[in-house]
């Protein structure tokens, strides 16, 4: 594998490359590519799935090579919201916080006089649910540039500084495609250096997160964080009163707006189909939420011209009008329309996205990655389809590339095991989460703790842990209570742990030995989503037989089942899991489970 990446790079062609289990071959492409940069002096771009791949990577696999080759020029970047705004953090007033914000706040304080990054992930006693941090963060919305008076020792600023000196920069695919919309909008705008080159790890994740940074989004959380910027940008006092009170009447019209959406008042995502009813019945809420938009947009835009720092809060307000527009009123066929409703960090409050997702994002990422790198790599332990990559290169628009599977050397019948409970109810069923909870109990007992327990909610994974905590001997670890980083200090350390987390602990991780045992995954939510995409595809699919050009993928959302034990070596020797879906018996998810040719049991 290190050779065929080696030979892309110097012949500049694209690879695609399927590495089983145990390979390593997050070596195999980080040597050739630090060799290829330091004899050619062009920077390549390692793009992981998730920030816990990314900081697996930057603080596991660059020290060792460095304690072979020497010192090496290597950094990472991650996006703005995980940095620390010194502004912020000096305007902030803390005798008006209380409670646990009071707190996180003086662990921040303190870590802010050491810290040389700024970035989060250091703070080990930071929850990563912390309301105050998003109120602190280096995100774009508030920034203003080289207007601010630590410009120069900004943390995001000297991170793009260190980046554009080195060879090798490792981010996540999630700000690689964020920063690729910016590019597209703004060529000037971006924030990556430039590269020759992309290795994409953790490739069959690229569909579904490029089909996210290239959707559209509203919600009560961004209507917020706009308001709360709004009073907090207006310096003229003579038209603050006028600003707030338009702002007030903006807040009024979307809580009408919010409560009027369809679906049950829980957490949930629902299809937007019936849009245009829903805006003929809704007339008189949806317009004047577009009319309090309207005037607010206005009024900032007046406030401007004597106030330069007004200037982004007028442009946010004019897209946030545009984008609802789009999702109230689009009929485009090319998008998916839903609603989702997410319980709070804290609490019980809920909050309201309406989204819409592309489902083709080929002519994208043909135009703007293919066909602009000299050079792509990717790779993962499940990107091909009955041994062909046809599937992927469909999907990302890849016209010309290299292709390679390299097996595992696990031996999968013997060293894993797949538990698939028969009796257990619909997961839409009343009796579904106590039927999960005695299996989970029943599973955890006989592996004496030294499990994860993944969830793709986190109300799913709030409600278990409740419920299991008091019924097991075992130490339980929560998702959200402290970094990531600690958490999986706190698992490896602890004798018999069980970890209860999201999405973000499907893969990249990395725990060797029997204190990771077992996997158990409430996976049937990762259908909601991907039957959406399905049926909205086969309706363009019929336009399409007519042509002969018929196609109907397979959802990719069902992949991260395949991850928990296909991708990572963790798991083994020893490994059991199972998999709760909507019938468990005879799903896909069982088939992508039994393709690997582990042991099955009922």
């Amino acid at each position: 594998m290190a050779l065929r990446v080696e030979k892309a790079l110097i012949e500049g062609t694209h690879l695609v490359v399927e590495a089983g289990t145990g390979t390593g071959k997050t070596l195999a492409y980080l040597y050739p590519s630090l060799r290829f940069s330091l004899i050619t002096g062009r920077r390549i771009i390692v793009s992981t799935g998730t920030k816990s791949l990314q900081e697996q990577l930057f603080y596991k696999d660059v020290p060792f090579l460095e304690s072979i080759l020497g010192p090496l020029n290597i950094c990472y970047m991650k996006g703005r919201s995980n940095y620390l705004c010194r502004q912020k953090l000096q305007d902030m007033h803390p005798a008006s916080l209380s409670g646990a914000e009071a707190l996180h706040f003086k662990i921040i304080q303190e870590w802010a006089e050491t810290t040389e990054t700024g970035d989060r992930a250091e703070i080990a006693a930071l929850p990563e649910k912390s309301t105050l941090w998003g109120r602190i963060d280096a995100r774009t919305d508030a920034c203003s540039g080289k207007d601010c008076a630590h410009f120069l020792d900004c943390y995001v600023s000297e991170m793009r500084r260190r980046a554009a000196e080195s060879n090798i920069v490792i981010i996540n695919h999630h700000l690689f495609f964020t920063d690729l919309e910016i590019k597209m909008k703004a060529p000037d705008a971006s924030v990556l250096p430039a590269a020759c080159a992309v290795v994409f790890d953790e490739a069959h994740e690229l569909e579904h997160i490029a089909s996210d940074c290239f959707g559209v989004s509203v919600s009560n959380r961004r209507v917020e964080d706009l308001i709360l910027d709004v009073h907090k940008g207006t310096s003229d006092a003579d038209r603050r009163a006028e600003v707030s009170k338009v702002a007030g009447t903006v807040v009024d019209r979307f809580a009408l707006l919010w409560n009027a959406m369809p679906g049950k008042k829980e957490p949930d995502r629902i299809v937007f189909d019936g849009r245009p009813e829903f805006v003929v019945a809704r007339n008189e809420i949806y317009s004047g939420v577009l009319s309090a938009l309207q005037l607010l947009h206005g009024v900032l835009k007046s406030v401007a011209q004597d106030d330069e720092a007004v200037a982004s809060l007028v442009q946010r307000t004019g897209q946030l009008f545009s984008e609802l527009r789009y999702l109230m009123e689009s009929t485009s066929d090319s998008a998916v329309f839903w609603i989702e409703r997410r319980l709070a960090a804290h609490g019980t409050a809920l909050n309201t996205f309406i989204q819409a997702t592309p489902i083709d994002v080929s002519e994208i990422l043909a135009a703007s990655v293919f066909e602009t790198y000299d050079t792509t790599v990717l790779t993962s332990a499940t990107l091909a389809v009955q041994k062909g990559f046809s599937h992927v290169r469909k999907a990302l628009g890849i016209v010309d590339a290299e292709e390679i599977i390299v097996p595992s050397l696990f031996d999968y019948p013997t060293q894993a095991l797949l538990y698939v409970p028969k009796d257990i109810p619909d997961p839409r069923d009343d009796g579904f989460f106590d039927s999960a909870k005695a299996h989970t109990v029943e599973v955890l007992r006989i592996c004496h703790g030294r499990a994860f327990c993944l969830f793709t909610s986190y109300e799913m994974m709030q409600k278990m842990h409740v419920a299991l905590k008091d019924a097991l001997p075992h130490p339980l670890l929560l998702h959200g209570t402290m970094t990531r980083n600690e958490l999986l200090y706190q698992f490896r350390t602890t004798p018999h742990a069980v970890l209860f987390g999201t999405s973000s602990f499907w893969q990249g991780i990395d725990v060797q030995g029997e204190q990771l045992s077992c996997v158990i995954s409430t996976g049937f939510r990762l259908l909601c989503r991907a039957t959406q995409f399905y049926r909205r595809a086969s309706k363009r699919s019929r336009t399409a037989e007519a042509t002969g050009s018929l196609t109907i993928r397979f959802p990719r959302p069902l992949l991260p089942s395949s991850k928990g034990l296909a991708g990572s070596s963790g798991l083994l020797p020893t490994a059991a899991c199972w998999s709760c879906s909507i019938d468990a018996s005879n799903t896909s998810t069982t088939g992508i489970y039994s393709s690997k040719a582990c042991r099955r049991t009922e």
